[in-house]
C-alpha cells in the first residue's frame, strides 16, 4: 500500500473543517425549510447470475403532494458499485456525491480501491455522521451493491437511518414502498436468475409497490417515463436502456394478462 503521508479518508478531511460543511442550514442555526423537503421514495436491489441489479422509481414527493415524476435515485459510487436513495432527496444526493469522492479520494492517495465490503463499511460511518440530520428527521436510508472482485459475485448491503449495515444475501428495497416491492421480489427471485429476468423482477417490483403505495411512481407509457435500473458486473456499472426497460415492462404486464 502506497503512502502519500496523507488521510484516505475526504469525508475526514472535510470533517476537520468543523461541523458546518456536513450539517444543515437547521444545525447551523438557520432557520428550518418552510416546506417539506422532497423525498425519495423506493429503490431495490437484487442479486443475478452475472451481479446485482439496482432499480429505483423516479417519483418524489413533497408530504402528500408529488415534487417529480422524473426523478434518479441508483447512482454509480465507483466502477463496481452503485448505491440508491431514498428520504430526503437533496441530503441523500449529497451523500452520494461526497461518497463518490470519497471512494475516488481513497484510491488516489493510497494507490489502490477499498474492498467492496470496506466500501460499504465506509458508507455506514458516513450515514452515522449525519446524525444531528437524522436528529431534526432529514433521514436518509440508502441501499448499496455491487460487484465484489475479491470473491467474484454480487453483493447487496442494506442500511439504516442511524448507519448500521447489513448483508443481504439476494434481494431488497428501501423506501416507502419497501414492503410490497420485497414482497414481490419474494415471488420473482430464483437463484441463478438471469440478466434479463432479474430486470423484470425489478420493474415488476416496483410496478408492484406503487400499486399499493401513493409515494411510488409507477411506469408511465404515455409520458415515457420507467424507472431506472442499473446493472454491476465484473466488467462494470452499465445503466438499462430506457427501450429495453420499456420491454420488460411490457413483458411483465403481458404475463398478468395471461395469468388473468
Amino acid at each position: 500500500m502506497t503512502d502519500f503521508g496523507a488521510n484516505p479518508s475526504f469525508f475526514d478531511l472535510v470533517r476537520g473543517m468543523g461541523p458546518e460543511p456536513l450539517r444543515g442550514p437547521a444545525a447551523r442555526g438557520g432557520e428550518p425549510p418552510a416546506q417539506l423537503p422532497p423525498h425519495g421514495t423506493t429503490v431495490v436491489a437484487l442479486r443475478f447470475d452475472g451481479g446485482v441489479v439496482m432499480a429505483g422509481d423516479r417519483r418524489a414527493v413533497e408530504g402528500f403532494a408529488i415534487a417529480d415524476e422524473r426523478m434518479e435515485k441508483v447512482f454509480p459510487a465507483d466502477e463496481h458499485s452503485v448505491v440508491g436513495i431514498a428520504g430526503v432527496a437533496s441530503q441523500a444526493i449529497e451523500l452520494v456525491r461526497l461518497f463518490q469522492t470519497e471512494l475516488e479520494h481513497y484510491e488516489k492517495v493510497e494507490g489502490e480501491t477499498l474492498s467492496l465490503e470496506g466500501k460499504a463499511n465506509r458508507l455506514a460511518q458516513m450515514i452515522r455522521g449525519s446524525m444531528p440530520l437524522v436528529m431534526q428527521g432529514l433521514v436518509v436510508v440508502p441501499i448499496y451493491g455491487g460487484f465484489d472482485t475479491r470473491r467474484d459475485e454480487g453483493r447487496i448491503f442494506r442500511y439504516d437511518a442511524i448507519g448500521g449495515r447489513y448483508e443481504e444475501a439476494d434481494y431488497n428495497a428501501t423506501g416507502s414502498g419497501a414492503r410490497d416491492a420485497k414482497a414481490s421480489l419474494k415471488k420473482r427471485w430464483r437463484a441463478g436468475i438471469a440478466r434479463q429476468g432479474a430486470i423484470e423482477a425489478a420493474v415488476e417490483s416496483l410496478l408492484d409497490a406503487s400499486e399499493a403505495d401513493t409515494a411510488t411512481g409507477g411506469p408511465d407509457p404515455v409520458r415515457g417515463i420507467y424507472p431506472s435500473v442499473h446493472l454491476v458486473t465484473a466488467e462494470g456499472v452499465d445503466e438499462v436502456p430506457a427501450e429495453e426497460i420499456r420491454l420488460a415492462f411490457e413483458a411483465v404486464v403481458a404475463r398478468r394478462e395471461d395469468s388473468s
